[in-house]
């Protein structure tokens, strides 16, 4: 029954990277927007980057030229690549689907999708 399935994270050190995948069904992949949030511990969930059927990008400030979100059509996945890791980024990472008012300015929101996630942890 799940329609969006995360893989990938772990344990992994300051300044390093790691690539997270999301499996979405062929039909909420070709019409929605797709994208990652996070929880870290003793946080509120945050939206952390988003991907539009056309190729678009948004992301959330701070992580913003560390983070790369993109799509791989055929294979009706998103991935987040995470470098130059923070420990401040340890959270688990949930892939949603995104929607909106402006993609441009935000804010972001998730449809109610919500799988178990993946755990990234940075430390040392």
């Amino acid at each position: 029954q799940e329609q969006l399935v995360e893989s990938g994270g772990g344990l992994v050190q300051p300044g390093g990277s790691v690539r997270l995948s999301c499996t979405a069904s062929a039909t909420i992949f070709s019409i929605n927007t797709l994208g990652w949030f996070r929880q870290a511990p003793g946080e509120e969930r945050e939206f952390v980057a988003g991907i539009t059927s056309a190729g678009m990008t948004a992301y959330e400030d701070s992580v913003k030229g560390r983070f790369t979100i993109s799509r791989d059509n055929a294979k009706n996945t998103v991935y987040l690549e995470m470098n130059s890791l923070k420990t401040d980024d340890t959270a688990v990472y949930y892939c949603n689907v995104v929607y909106y008012s402006d993609f441009v300015r935000g804010p972001y929101y998730a449809r109610n999708y919500w799988g178990k996630g993946s755990l990234v942890t940075v430390s040392s």
